[in-house]
Parts: C-alpha cells; structure tokens; sequence
C-alpha cells in the first residue's frame, strides 16, 4: 500500500529512588493535604521538580543520557542534580535563630559602600553593593567554633581577631568583640566566615527544605501507606543582604555557604519573606537538611 514502514522500540520504565510515580498513589498525598498540590516540590511532576530549581534543560540532559534501556531502572536523584548544578549569583545569608552580633572596636564608624562582583569566578554575573559597618552579624554554628584571640576570615572584606567571647547560661555565643586585622593573611585562617553589616535593610528570608515523601528506596509489595515519611518539610528563618530585594520569581542563586536555591516568592514589603527552595546539588546534604547536617552545639 506503499505505507512507510513503522519501527517499534521496546523499553523500560525509568523508577527514581524514594520516589511514587504512580498517578493513583500520587493523588491520595493531593486529596488528604500531604502535599500543596501537583506542583509540590516534593513530587515528581514536572512541575513540582521545575518549581524546586530544577532546569529543564538538565531534565532534557538526564533523559538523553539514559537512553531508551530494555532493563529495569531504578535511579538516584543525585546524577540529575548534579547535571542541574551550574555558576550561579552568589548571595550571603545569615541564619536567624541565635545569630551573633560581631562588633569590631576599629570597624568604620560610619558605614560605607562598596561595589563587588556576585561571583568572584564568574564575570557574566555583575556587580553588587556590600555595606561594611562596625557591627556585623554572623552565624551561631560559626560562633561556636570561634576561640578568643582567634583570627578569622570575613569573606570579602579581610582579617579579624576576636577578643572577646560572651555565651548564655546554655552555652550559646550572645556577643563577640573583635579587632579588624586586615593586613592578615586569608590563607592563615581556619574560618572563613560569611557576615553581614548591622542596618536595616536586611532581607527577612523562609528557606525549605524538601525531602522524599516516602523512606523505602524502592517499593517491594508493601502499601506505600506503611513507608510515609512523616516529616518532609522544613524551614530555616534567616536574613539576607539588601541586595536579595531584585531577585525575582524563578531566579536561581546560590547562598554562600548554604547551598542553592530557586526564588519561589520575590520582595514585596518588609513584613513579607523571600521564599526560596532549597535545590539538590547532587553531592551532599544542605546544612539546612532535616537536622542531619551542622548544628550549632553549645560548647
């Protein structure tokens, strides 16, 4: 009949470990509020992993490299997220709970502003302002690792010796006293800590965290009710530099020190957070993660 002729490709279903892909299965998270609907950045939507960071173009990527393979697949995220992973804008945040004011007796006394590159590696990404001050905020996890007459880094500014300690009952860092040391060598120092100036313009930041809705890697028989994992949602409070305030909605940026995020809400006033969606990178787990990465332990 002159009919082109067909050709038929056989393959197998791509499984993703921790992971339901069954439309039944998926509904019942959607209908008993396990989730905030389909496009969940728990789910393995489309757009529940776009709206969690990831490009499609990666996803494109991940598939091509897979090939249309006749075994049975069962996948880790990681090889996807590691495709994902690229030089993004770099921003500083500061973890809200039990941050330490760090004030630096030969600090300027007057604020002032400096322009510096987003990323010191990647050109492309443009410039920002910095404010410098003498009063600083810093992270309690770095606080505690902080000894007196210690010399530590402040990224993109220099040197600093830490004079004095103060801690709470608990043993928590209150306050830290310190002299800038700028002449000092940043290849000296244990520390590298991020920091950010004392004013007002700091951004109110909600991080989440998201992991895998159910705790079994694969299925094997077993309701899928019985491996729910009862805790797959999490958020760290924090600030931002004022710098946080022009991202827009679907910008991707890398906090430093943190890890990777996708903007899922922009600026709007004060008194509303920047939402941010913590992205995979494929390699470790966030520091932010569920409790299992570094904590700030009294000492």
């Amino acid at each position: 009949m002159g009919l082109r002729k067909v050709h038929i490709y056989e393959f197998s279903r791509l499984n993703m470990v921790y992971t339901l892909l069954s439309k039944r299965k998926l509904l019942w998270f959607v209908q008993n509020g396990k989730v905030d609907g389909w496009d969940d950045p728990r789910f393995p939507t489309v757009q529940g992993i776009v709206r969690r960071g990831l490009k499609v173009e990666a996803l494109i990527q991940f598939i091509l490299e897979q090939g249309a393979s006749k075994n049975l697949n069962l996948m880790e995220w990681d090889k996807l997220w590691t495709i994902n992973k690229r030089l993004l804008i770099l921003h500083t945040a500061v973890i809200e709970e039990r941050r330490v004011l760090f004030t630096l007796e030969n600090g300027p006394e007057i604020p002032f502003i400096r322009v510096i590159p987003k990323h010191k590696k990647y050109e492309g990404a443009g410039e920002k302002s910095t404010t410098f001050t003498k009063r600083i905020w810093i992270d309690q996890v770095d606080a505690q690792c902080i000894k007196v007459d210690e010399e530590i880094t402040l990224m993109d500014w220099g040197n600093a010796i830490v004079k004095g300690i103060e801690k709470d009952e608990d043993g928590f860092v209150t306050q830290l006293l310190g002299i800038l040391h700028l002449e000092g060598s940043v290849k000296t120092t244990k520390l590298k800590a991020t920091w950010l100036p004392d004013i007002n313009e700091l951004v109110t930041l909600s991080l989440m965290e998201y992991d895998y809705l159910i705790t079994k890697k694969k299925l094997e028989g077993e309701d899928f009710l019985d491996v729910l994992n009862p805790c797959t949602k999490k958020e760290t409070v924090a600030v931002g530099d004022s710098n946080m305030r022009n991202i827009k909605c679907g910008d991707i940026l890398q906090l430093e020190r943190k890890g990777y995020f996708r903007c899922d809400v922009p600026y709007v006033r004060p008194s509303k957070p920047v939402v941010l969606f913590a992205i995979p990178d494929g390699r470790q787990q966030s520091s932010l993660n569920f409790g299992h990465g570094k904590e700030a332990l009294p000492t």
